[in-house]
């Protein structure tokens, strides 16, 4: 294995915002924590990034969006990796992380990488490398301590991850919901669905309060009516023991097994599963993040990746691209 023994190779990460997440800050997340796991393994490892960005275990170079890319990846460099499509002929050898869902019609890059078998699958593509976090960066869960009511973990203005269901189906169980990513009040929707007592809305939450608010919570719920092309949401909340109600869609039935939490597209079923929600055992939640969505598991899959690109592979047959067209807005869903 070529790529994992050279420890002198040059990793350029390619992102259009600034790091690190000062509050929720997904992708920002995400590729931070394959940096650092990078940087410890030995590996030169540098960003480029919005202006006013730092790190303290890489080099920051600021991106110019006015100048093509290839006048500023340095001469050192080995590989970059992009967070989005660069839509340009790159000199170096690249990947590209596909990190949403993609509009039916445009045409990804060969060298794209997909977050999920289905979110892969759906463009036509069967490469993928599944998110994952440092767990060091969060406190260590207390699974043995006694909780209270749900939460809900997203932008909750941003309707396709359905805080009106998350809404409805606490209120048909008579649970307490924190809504962490939103506030009740938004600019362009007013007042939010309902003043009932049994919900919370907490702001976009920094790592620590999140982290607060999900080890005393009894579970997720996350009814989203799109293709969740992988769901940060999800893994953090298993991490802190806490079972997942959601949807079928999108790679959910990857991250959540029966093990873990309960899916369906049916709000009234949803209400009824977390009325038994302590069927669902903490450490198997826990044990499933640690085990299967860290940033070490992730780092090693992208070497692999980054090893076939520097020998000369393709990573795709053909250029990937949305099989279906959606033309619905939201997924079915029966509250």
């Amino acid at each position: 294995m070529l790529i994992l023994k050279n420890k002198k190779l040059h990793i350029l990460i390619v992102a259009p915002f600034k790091i690190p997440a000062l509050l929720y800050g997904g992708t920002e997340r995400v590729i931070w924590d394959l940096g650092k796991t990078l940087a410890n393994a030995g590996y030169k490892v540098s960003f480029l990034v919005k202006e006013g960005s730092y790190c303290d275990f890489a080099n920051i170079l600021n991106f110019d969006p006015n100048k093509e890319f290839n006048e500023q990846i340095p001469d050192d460099i080995d590989l970059v990796h992009f967070n989005f499509s660069p839509h340009q002929p790159i000199k170096k050898p690249y990947i590209v992380t596909i990190h949403g869902n993609v509009p039916f019609g445009d045409v990804q890059d060969q060298q794209s990488v997909f977050l999920s078998e289905n979110h892969a699958n759906r463009y036509g593509s069967q490469t993928f490398v599944y998110n994952g976090l440092d767990w060091n960066n969060y406190p260590k869960p207390d699974l043995k301590k006694q909780r209270k009511g749900f939460h809900f973990l997203a932008n909750a203005a941003w309707k396709v991850k359905n805080l009106k269901g998350a809404i409805a189906i606490t209120k048909k169980s008579n649970q307490h919901l924190n809504v962490l990513g939103g506030y009740r009040f938004n600019f362009k929707m007013g007042w939010r669905f309902t003043l009932d007592a049994h919900v919370r809305f907490r702001g976009m939450v920094d790592n620590f309060k999140k982290s607060t608010f999900l080890n005393q919570s009894n579970g997720l719920i996350f009814p989203v009516l799109w293709h969740e092309p992988f769901g940060l949401a999800v893994i953090e909340s298993l991490y802190f023991g806490c079972p997942v109600f959601a949807t079928t869609y999108g790679s959910l039935p990857e991250l959540v097994n029966e093990k873990v939490g309960f899916l369906s597209n049916n709000g009234s079923e949803l209400a009824s599963a977390i009325q038994n929600s302590n069927q669902f055992n903490k450490q198997d939640c826990h044990d499933l993040a640690q085990s299967s969505f860290s940033a070490q598991n992730m780092t090693e899959n992208y070497l692999l990746l980054y090893e076939k690109v520097l020998n000369g592979e393709v990573l795709n047959f053909s250029s990937p691209q949305l099989k279906e067209n959606i033309t619905t807005r939201y997924l079915p869903y029966t509250p």
